[in-house]
């Protein structure tokens, strides 16, 4: 797309039926799962009255992703509708044990891990399966709505799993998330259609040898290892406000309401802003011009939070982490969509699953670094140079950032080795199809 030419619209993406299918199942997946994140934490302190275990029981969910890629190495052996279906599943029966009164901490606990491992094949296999979907013009608008979607998502689950958990009883919460497994599920097997297995049986080798193709794809090819390595490092660098707000909220005031307040702000400012981002930049900029400006919006993310070094009162750390969210929002779904692009079919669910498991691992690492070097120096500080160093890794890799012709390249290339993908037309009516038998 040029600069002259009309941009997608959200008429476009939402005309597509299958996209709204996938869309409503993800949402109410993601406000399920936050829903019973926070309940979970509350449930577990209820029973063991151990804040230890309590945030074992919020962590847990992050183990699986160390087996993330492996997982989805799996999901691309199998239909990605009937992964996704699957594990919805799966994952209510699993979460709808937790409802039965007085279950020992440690059972608790194994169902939360196991249910968490439903987590990694799902993602890959919703985000090899969008582009098909909607096509190449509308990916990358697709990609901006679910992901701002998804960060609106986590500040209503949270908030509401929290209330409804201590209001009146976390097993509510619990009740709501095994029905949204339920929903997301009838969802998918009612709006998106049957397809193939795109990782034929002819294709397959060992498990683990196609796990470290996915590896050798993302991290050998010049356009894809730098898009990941930008997320890695804005990941990094952008989490630590998130991660610290309780501490820095803690910072300037002594006042319990006043604490709140200010941890609530600085927590929430980084997806409100991302949800700002992801739709203006999205929709109203061009394609290629979005293209054009990654490298110079990379060294943004980090760099507004630099100021952190002065010790800003909450108001205006609020306002910086809102400013980083922005631009990581106008980012994200241009990376990603590029990065889709750039992928032969075959290997889509692998790839995010290596990428999506980087992501999980990143955020956890750099708040425990942080945490741990804040516990030791005054905490601004440790935000402000922890920032510097971001910013200076990013003008880094601008620097070093391939050329458009790199990447388009890449596009054509992935074009080349998969059949072309004609994505449904908006209809007024719907006629079932025959299942057609998995390949």
């Amino acid at each position: 797309m040029t600069d002259s030419e009309p941009a997608v619209t959200f008429r476009d993406v939402f005309g597509v039926r299958e996209y709204r299918a996938l869309y409503l199942s993800t949402l109410v997946n993601w406000i399920g799962d936050y829903l019973s994140r926070a309940a979970v934490t509350v449930l577990v302190y209820q029973q063991s009255e151990s804040v230890l275990l309590s945030a074992v029981s919020f962590g847990i969910g992050y183990l699986p992703w160390l087996f993330g890629p492996l997982l989805a190495a799996v999901a691309e052996r199998y239909p990605y509708r009937r992964v996704m279906i699957s594990s919805d599943l799966c994952r209510m029966v699993l979460i709808g044990l937790l409802l039965i009164p007085d279950l020992p901490v440690p059972v608790m606990l194994a169902l939360l891990l196991l249910s968490s491992l439903g987590a990694p094949p799902t993602q890959a296999a919703r985000s090899a399966l969008l582009p098909m979907v909607v096509g190449r013009e509308r990916l990358a608008l697709a990609l901006a709505v679910n992901q701002t979607s998804g960060q609106a998502a986590q500040v209503i689950g949270y908030l509401a799993g929290a209330t409804l958990a201590v209001a009146l009883n976390p097993r509510i919460a619990l009740g709501i998330d095994v029905a949204t497994f339920a929903l997301s599920a009838l969802l998918i097997a009612a709006g998106v259609r049957r397809r193939p297995t795109a990782f034929a049986a002819a294709q397959r080798t060992h498990l683990l040898e196609e796990t470290a193709e996915g590896f050798r794809l993302v991290f050998g090819h010049p356009a894809l290892r730098s898009i990941v390595i930008v997320v890695f490092t804005m990941t990094i660098f952008a989490i630590v406000p998130e991660g610290l707000a309780a501490a820095w909220a803690a910072e300037g005031t002594s006042d319990p309401a006043s604490r709140g307040l200010n941890q609530g702000m600085i927590m929430a400012a980084g997806p409100f802003g991302f949800v700002i981002g992801g739709i203006l930049f999205n929709r109203l900029v061009p394609a290629a011009r979005r293209t054009r400006l990654i490298p110079v919006l990379a060294v943004l993310p980090p760099l507004f939070l630099v100021p952190s070094l002065a010790g800003p009162p909450a108001p205006l750390v609020a306002l910086m982490v809102l400013c980083s969210g922005v631009v990581q929002g106008a980012l994200m779904p241009t990376l990603n969509a590029t990065f889709v692009l750039a992928l032969p079919q075959h290997f889509r669910a692998r790839s995010f699953g290596v990428v999506n498991s980087g992501v999980q691992l990143s955020q956890f690492s750099a708040v425990m670094i942080t945490g741990t070097l804040a516990d030791h120096f005054w905490l601004p500080m440790v935000v402000g140079l922890w920032s510097v160093g971001g910013t200076l890794a990013m003008v880094v890799l601008a620097v070093n950032w391939p050329s458009p012709k790199t990447f388009a390249d890449a596009v054509d290339a992935a074009a080349t080795a998969e059949p072309p993908v004609t994505p449904e037309r908006p209809t007024t009516s719907v006629t079932p199809e025959r299942p057609q038998p998995n390949r």
